[in-house]
């Protein structure tokens, strides 16, 4: 985005890029609040407002990166809560967070009853501020900000507060997070950021990129897909066994470089792009590689988390569920940056 090739030859800052916010008239999403941002490199992105500031269409110049179910984006659904409601709201999107207290399936125990993934993404937030780029005044940078409360009358009540921010002129978005307990008693944590890619960055050949040890989930067909004599970081053709409900899941204890910093995501060499998502080792230990290969619902997610969505009570019984004390907070940060270039695909997908 040099500054002398555009000096003198616009007169709104939207030329370039920026934020633009709206809301959607018509469908199951009516009167849900968004807000499209344009980094003016040809990757650009939609948030919803209203789901927690979760990022539905995103797209690098012509191609779309992330996968959207039949569904589409629909507005809050705060009951959505109960066994696999969850489901009916769920639109894939780039980023759908799950949590704050829960993350996996359905379940009830003494601690309550748990809806798959959580409340998070069906709460609307309430923004705090919108920062513009001015490049005229030097300043390119430009974020999002807002507040999603997860709380109710004698609690856990969590807060999550989200900076959305990027560049004109870079391909990357950045998330930052901070989860707050709001409560006077000490509350569950968990937390999944559930990224979802579609065609045509996930086609035939695709290769899947992450590092770790790893292990497929108990059960059903994940070692079907999962097991060392297969190919499961290449994208297969889709498949009649993936019809309906079925998918195959696995864990990884993801693997970091020495300064404590994981990536993973995809690359497609028929597009000569490659899309990563970078996050910190400390704060989001695990990563989940979920691959759904069905026809019309093709998606591979890759989703780092504080713990692989094993739920609330498992994690209880590994005593790997983390409480927050009245007051205590914690700070998640990830990015996710499109690669174009041969060198930097390379230094991605090469591994560590």
């Amino acid at each position: 985005m040099s500054h002398q090739t555009w000096r003198d030859k616009i007169s709104n800052t939207a030329q370039l890029g920026g934020i633009e916010t709206a809301e959607l008239d018509n469908g199951p999403g009516r009167g849900t609040r968004i807000a499209w941002i344009n980094t003016g490199t040809g990757l650009r992105y939609k948030v919803v407002l209203d789901r927690a500031m979760d990022i539905a269409d995103a797209f690098y110049n012509q191609h779309s990166l992330a996968w959207l179910s039949h569904v589409g984006v629909t507005s809050p659904q705060p009951f959505s809560d109960k066994g696999i409601d969850w489901l009916r709201t769920f639109y894939g999107g780039l980023l759908t967070t799950c949590g704050l207290t829960h993350v996996g399936g359905p379940e009830s125990d003494e601690f309550g009853e748990r809806g798959i993934h959580g409340q998070i993404s069906n709460i609307p937030a309430e923004i705090e501020s919108i920062i513009q780029p001015d490049p005229a005044a030097g300043k390119l940078d430009m974020s999002i900000t807002g507040r999603m409360r997860e709380t109710r009358v004698f609690g856990p009540s969590l807060e999550l507060r989200r900076t959305i921010s990027g560049t004109l002129g870079q391909p990357y978005i950045r998330i930052q997070d901070e989860v707050i307990n709001r409560a006077n008693t000490p509350a569950p944590h968990m937390l999944l950021y559930h990224f979802n890619f579609g065609w045509p960055l996930v086609d035939e050949g695709t290769d899947i990129v992450w590092q770790g040890q790893w292990q497929a989930r108990d059960g059903g067909m994940n070692a079907d897909i999962f097991n060392e004599g297969n190919t499961f970081k290449k994208c297969p053709a889709p498949m009649d066994q993936h019809a309906g409900g079925g998918e195959a899941v696995a864990f990884i204890d993801v693997a970091a470089d020495g300064n404590g910093q994981c990536s993973a995501g995809l690359h497609n060499a028929n597009l000569g792009i490659a899309v990563a998502l970078r996050f910190r080792k400390d704060q989001l230990p695990w990563l989940t590689n979920w691959q759904h290969w069905g026809r019309g619902e093709y998606v591979t997610g890759i989703e780092p988390g504080t713990h692989p969505p094993i739920g609330q009570a498992k994690a209880r019984e590994q005593q790997s569920l983390i409480f927050l004390a009245p007051g205590e907070s914690r700070t998640y940060n990830l990015t996710v940056e499109v690669l174009h270039t041969p060198d930097a695909i390379q230094d991605f997908v090469k591994p560590t």
